[in-house]
């Protein structure tokens, strides 16, 4: 028996788990849609200024109701989840204080925050006071420290749950909610932020129902279901969202124009399928966490411990592992099979880049994808898979490109 298929009879009682965690977050998506009203209707199309775009409504209603927040823009005009993270960040005015909960932000972040980079659109260099909360040694928030460092003065606590490219656990929601619980015992005025990138419908609640007041992610990420073509976006109170529509477009203007080119079908659908894709890129992930812990490699989430987002991390030790890799992920997709992923210079990136993912969507990290930054100790961070059968074709590629025994013990 081959390393995958011995691997993928192990995860049985895991991937058994996830399934009501499937159907109740399919569920709570098709009620949104029954309550929304969604019809043909929404499917037409807008161009210019967009006004009165009856699909854009839609979507955003649907949004709203699945996050249980009184206010959505779901734009394709944000271009990433990065810029739909600096739109909330733009709440933050001259003097007023952002702290970071859950340690150092993803790298492109830390450049819009000003941790590191020199441009002058960042927030430190626009006057805002900035300090992170490091995690514990065992990549927990760590509740005391964020008790002592939030106070009256605080504006806006950013939370990220994903692990981003660091050897960390993913924030769960039941970590959220008590952190969250933390801070506005500290200040009830304060701002509770979360960038919620990889993690929508992983588990059954969302941070909007647990203490968040706004929510921010893409949609080329679990909540597109791999058919989103571009966008991101923003969910949680009312005046908060209304900020930043006004960021987006301009002040007076919000959210009531941005034409959407005729994307609604591909977002709703996308949006109703995401429920089941994150399943299916979650249950890959716990076979690659299998495959390369039974081949003696570090591994975080290990098989069995509780997913709060779809990254894999799996800590290869060498560059030319790394590199093997994720030829081997190219190798499997779908699209630009035959072409290499080579290390290159990304904006907002310090190191050298490395991605493989052949996807339908450019960047699309909800189909099958891996990536890393070129630096010790050359850790691989693989996310995604439309299908556990496009996971499993790609872990016997990429043992082949390692050049590992793929004979079961």
């Amino acid at each position: 028996m081959s390393v995958v298929a011995d691997a993928k009879r192990k995860i049985i009682p895991y991937c058994e788990k996830l399934e009501s965690v499937r159907l109740l977050n399919q569920k709570k998506v098709l009620d949104a849609f029954h309550q929304a009203r969604v019809g043909t209707h929404c499917f037409t199309d807008s161009t210019g200024y967009g006004y009165h775009d009856e699909g854009r409504e839609c979507l955003e209603r649907v949004f709203a109701t699945v996050f249980k927040t009184p206010a959505a823009l779901v734009r394709p005009q944000i271009v990433s989840g990065t810029h739909a993270i600096t739109l909330c960040l733009s709440l933050l005015g001259v003097g007023e204080e952002l702290v970071s909960i859950s340690g150092a932000p993803y790298d492109t972040l830390q450049q819009v925050i000003g941790s590191k980079g020199a441009s002058k659109r960042s927030l430190i260099n626009r006057g805002i006071h900035y300090q992170e909360v490091a995690l514990k040694e065992d990549g927990h928030l760590d509740m005391v420290e964020i008790a002592n460092t939030v106070t009256t003065k605080t504006r806006m606590v950013l939370l990220q749950r994903s692990r981003g490219y660091s050897w960390r656990p993913a924030i769960s929601i039941a970590d959220i909610k008590t952190a969250f619980a933390v801070v506005h015992e500290k200040n009830p005025n304060c701002i509770c932020f979360v960038d919620n990138c990889y993690g929508e419908f992983v588990e059954l609640l969302e941070p909007t129902e647990v203490g968040a007041q706004l929510v921010a992610g893409s949609l080329i990420k679990n909540p597109g279901g791999t058919l989103a073509p571009s966008g991101g976006y923003i969910v949680g109170q009312m005046d908060l969202v209304h900020e930043c529509a006004e960021a987006l477009t301009a002040p007076g203007i919000g959210a009531k124009v941005g034409p959407t080119f005729g994307l609604i079908r591909p977002l709703l659908q996308g949006f109703f399928m995401a429920p089941h894709i994150v399943g299916q890129a979650i249950m890959g992930a716990i076979l690659v966490s299998q495959v390369f812990s039974d081949l003696g490699y570090q591994v975080s989430p290990l098989p069995h411990e509780l997913r709060t987002d779809i990254i894999q991390a799996i800590r290869l030790e060498q560059e030319q592992k790394l590199l093997a890799f994720c030829r081997g992920i190219q190798k499997a997709s779908p699209i630009d099979a035959q072409f290499m992923p080579v290390p290159d210079s990304m904006p907002g990136y310090e190191d050298p880049i490395v991605m493989a993912g052949g996807t339908f969507i450019q960047g699309s990290s909800l189909e099958l994808s891996a990536d890393a930054p070129v630096r010790e100790p050359y850790i691989v961070y693989m996310q995604g898979g439309s299908s556990l059968e496009q996971v499993e074709i790609a872990m016997e590629s990429v043992i082949t490109e390692l050049g590992l025994d793929n004979t079961s013990q």
